[in-house]
């Protein structure tokens, strides 16, 4: 049954509210804008919430722009008297209201207003749910495309999107899809790339100027070619802002610093060197320990989420096995060549179902080098004994 959120001063109105629609809809109500708001957390979203305009505190337009903020699908019905008409029609206009209702409203007129913004409410989550199976058919496809095109950069994206992950889970961050989308796109511009650049930014080497240039330019061309995808504007800044530092150096060289830099790009920030760092050789505890040495390039805090992912990640052992033998949650612990020495797939990446497909398919036609060094996880430290 559609849930349906009743907002006025008046509580006889509410309870005749109650009575005339419970039949036909999960019928809630308060009595204040705040409460609204507290219902609203508490158990929503609802299809519809329908508010009078002059309540005492909070008017109907204040609470209902409140409503759009926490529950952005939610539609929203207001009712005004006639006093107060050409108020709430510019209120309407500016706050994107479903309906304007005058009071005294008859019940047929209500009961028009309440299925007209359920059906919007359905037909908002149906195009909703089309465009995020869009969404990740488009993403899915343009992974397989780095993967297919330059196996060092996808080898680099699938590392530390597992460390941005890990972070943002740590950090309590709610919009995790935007920061692992961002993650695992962040190297697509790297496809204009010679390999040997690449190459030598993930084993820490220094680059000449003209390499440092070319390089440079990855970051906006990704974010460029995302930025076209419906929904992914916010991922697009994050991968344009990856190589800024917290202290604003870095590129693009705007004035942007500090918080004012989205939360992705630092994050992002940190897993690329820190996986720069891993590459050189360095255990885990001395590549963050290079990077808190590094004055004013990370955000502290993420620096901090850092720490507590490395203390938590599971004890492992290396191990030689065939293709046949590897399972999903492995990692590999070298690179995976063909039989001429060309590269197929990158250290560092956990074993996954497509990418075990793709190693059993070379397997099976004989042309990969075998056996390989994977890291094979064992248990958590966090629980144990």
């Amino acid at each position: 049954m559609d849930r349906i959120l009743f907002v006025d001063d008046d509580g006889n109105l509410l309870a005749s509210y109650q009575r005339q629609w419970r039949q036909r809809f999960a019928v809630d109500t308060a009595q204040s804008g705040p409460q609204g708001l507290e219902k609203i957390g508490q158990n929503g979203p609802y299809s519809v919430v329908i508010s009078d305009y002059r309540m005492p505190g909070m008017d109907g337009v204040q609470f209902l722009a409140q409503v759009r903020e926490k529950s952005p699908d939610t539609v929203r019905i207001l009712l005004t008297g006639y006093a107060d008409l050409e108020t709430a029609i510019g209120a309407v206009n500016e706050g994107n209201i479903f309906r304007l209702l005058t009071k005294p409203c008859p019940a047929d007129v209500l009961g028009s207003a309440l299925e007209a913004g359920v059906r919007q409410y359905r037909l908002v989550l149906a195009e909703r749910e089309l465009l995020d199976k869009t969404l990740r058919g488009s993403l899915k496809v343009l992974s397989e495309i780095l993967s297919l095109l330059n196996p060092e950069a996808f080898g680099r994206a699938s590392r530390i999107t597992r460390y941005t992950s890990q972070i943002a889970a740590e950090m309590g961050i709610q919009e995790m899809w935007q920061i692992e989308t961002a993650a695992m796109l962040s190297q697509i511009g790297c496809i204009i790339l010679p390999e040997e650049i690449l190459r030598k930014v993930c084993e820490g080497a220094k680059l000449t100027a003209d390499e440092t240039e070319i390089y440079q330019m990855h970051p906006s061309l990704a974010s460029d070619l995302i930025s076209k995808i419906p929904r992914m504007e916010e991922v697009a800044r994050a991968i344009a802002y990856q190589e800024k530092h917290f202290d604003g150096s870095g590129t693009p060289q705007d004035g942007c610093s500090g918080e004012e830099i989205p939360l992705g790009s630092r994050i992002l920030k940190v897993c690329l060197d820190f996986d720069v760092l891993l590459g050189t050789g360095l255990s885990k505890g001395r590549a963050l320990s290079q990077l808190r040495q590094r004055r004013g390039w990370y955000d502290p805090k993420i620096l901090d989420a850092l720490e507590k992912v490395i203390g938590l990640e599971a004890k492992y052992e290396v191990r030689s096995v065939r293709i046949h033998e590897l399972r999903e949650r492995m990692i590999l612990a070298e690179d995976v060549r063909n039989l001429r020495g060309i590269l197929i797939i990158t250290k560092g990446q956990e074993v996954t179902r497509p990418l075990l497909a793709h190693l059993r398919n070379f397997a099976y036609r004989g042309v990969v080098q075998e056996p390989i060094r994977v890291i094979v996880p064992l248990e958590s430290h966090q629980g144990s004994p």
